[in-house]
């Protein structure tokens, strides 16, 4: 008899990560436009990792025949749907091998920011006065400066790059991580499972690690959905300004910026890495909102039940 038991559990514990995927599916799907901006955030993250190695030689060789061909024509194949560039290089290719830097620098930023900024929101929310006070400061000075103005004068005295992009990006949305984080720390450390655990005689590092960082961190992922957009259009505009990633490199920006004097004759140019930004901004928006719901256990039950219907 125990065999058996044992066996039925060995049989039923591979499948428990496969039900908690089937639950964020079906919560998903309760929420049709989340269910679809998720898919297209997908489709985007597979362009993104591996359209580079498939597409990069099509959209960098040039072909002057196909300068600024129109949209919808198949007769010079199919990545030509778009339409072709000044230099006859087929659009869909280019925005599909340009996701890649953009999803970099997007989320590079948003990742060292959340880290860094929730690191330090810890310690100031966490220890003692003097402590966060000083923290807090350092975020009122990043903050006291516009930060795509601050972008654009660090940018102009390093060299654009990946890296230099990321950098600036990161620094500069630093406090929204920092501010959330300690605002939120303040709030728990007064709960009673807080105060239980230092009464045990928790280490401080258990307390912060093990008890805090797992209920904010809900909230900062939901911030960091919402922030990761706000990043792709600071990236984007930088590149349309002329100081973000440099050619031969390409992001969707730098594609509008290329563009952008051809509107009057072949606007497809900038349409299109526009519209790439655009629906990618407005997924990352939906996704936000369906995050904030999911993630939070007063208001999941509204998924749910739509997941039990639809179910």
């Amino acid at each position: 008899m125990t065999d058996t038991s044992d066996t039925v559990r060995a049989e039923e514990d591979p499948a428990k990560p496969v039900s908690g995927l089937r639950r964020v599916i079906a919560m998903l799907w309760a929420d049709k436009l989340a269910f679809v901006a998720a898919l297209f955030l997908l489709v985007i993250v597979l362009c993104a990792t591996f359209g580079p190695m498939f597409l990069q030689d099509m959209a960098a060789k040039t072909n002057l025949r196909a300068r600024n061909a129109a949209p919808f024509e198949l007769e010079r194949g199919f990545f030509f749907i778009l339409g072709g560039d000044a230099l006859g290089r087929p659009l869909l290719a280019r925005i599909i091998v340009a996701a890649q830097n953009t999803m970099m620098v997007a989320a590079g930023a948003v990742v060292a920011s959340m880290i860094i900024g929730s690191a330090l929101g810890l310690i100031a929310g966490y220890t003692g006065r003097w402590v966060g006070e000083a923290i807090m400061r350092l975020a009122d000075v990043i903050m006291s400066f516009p930060s795509l103005l601050l972008a654009v004068i660090v940018l102009y005295m390093l060299s654009p790059s990946i890296a230099n992009l990321v950098l600036v990006l990161a620094i500069t949305r630093i406090p929204i991580y920092l501010r959330t984080t300690r605002a939120e720390v303040l709030e728990v450390r007064q709960r009673m499972f807080v105060q239980a655990a230092i009464v045990m005689g928790a280490s401080n590092f258990r307390i912060v690690f093990k008890h805090i960082l797992p209920v904010i961190l809900p909230t900062l992922l939901t911030i960091a959905t919402l922030d990761f957009a706000f990043v792709m259009l600071a990236e984007s505009s930088l590149s349309f300004l002329g100081i973000g990633i440099q050619p031969p490199e390409i992001t969707w920006g730098l594609m509008v910026s290329q563009g952008r004097q051809y509107l009057t004759s072949a606007w497809w140019l900038a349409f299109w890495p526009g519209l790439a930004i655009i629906l990618t901004t407005m997924s990352l928006n939906l996704l936000s909102s369906w995050m904030r719901i999911a993630l939070n256990p007063t208001q999941r039950w509204r998924l749910e039940i739509g997941a039990k219907k639809n179910g």
